[in-house]
């Protein structure tokens, strides 16, 4: 038996890994939004391609760590649905008394945004807003959208699509106006 076939140091070359550090980056960073969590997890994923024994076999590397990738993000998730949540009540405290400060042109901005959305929600007929809303606010399924509403699938991914359609030529327009409607 060769004593180098019988432990691995590395799935693949040190350089192989590195070629993929950014391309790995980004793709957790969109999926987590968070840089800390990202650095982490690509810890996990490199930690997981170093314990593949047959590295051989693998064809594509960046496939082949993004799939990893992908399963490291879901268990991360899933852990983090099932934490339980603790409460600081002296950090409420903190924030009660001295809350992070937003400039006036920010939240003037926020709230000028959150009327140019509602004004562009007002514009859907009722039940493409209440697909649309349960689609993007309370992330239902189509199938359960249909179910709640009583349509047929057909029918809510029409009224999606519409929605979304109608939505983005509301938003594209004010934007582009500047203005409040």
């Amino acid at each position: 038996m060769n004593p180098k076939s019988h432990h691995r140091s590395a799935v693949l070359p040190q350089p192989g890994l590195e070629q993929y550090q950014k391309a790995l980056h980004r793709f957790l960073l969109q999926r987590l939004g968070s840089a800390e969590d990202a650095a982490d997890l690509a810890q996990e994923v490199y930690l997981r391609m170093l314990r593949v024994e047959h590295n051989e076999l693998v064809r594509s590397p960046l496939d082949y760590l993004y799939g990893i990738a992908s399963h490291v993000v879901y268990q991360f998730k899933l852990r983090m649905r099932r934490e339980v949540v603790t409460f600081d009540s002296q950090a409420l405290e903190q924030l009660a008394e001295h809350p992070p400060e937003i400039r006036a042109d920010e939240l003037a901005d926020r709230l000028d945004a959150q009327q140019q959305l509602e004004w562009a929600l007002g514009q859907l007929p009722a039940t493409q807003r209440v697909v649309f809303l349960l689609r993007k606010r309370d992330h239902l399924s189509n199938q359960q959208i249909a179910e709640r509403l009583g349509l047929s699938m057909h029918t809510v991914k029409k009224y999606l699509f519409q929605a979304q359609a109608r939505m983005r030529t509301l938003w594209t327009h004010e934007m582009a106006q500047g203005e409040n409607p």
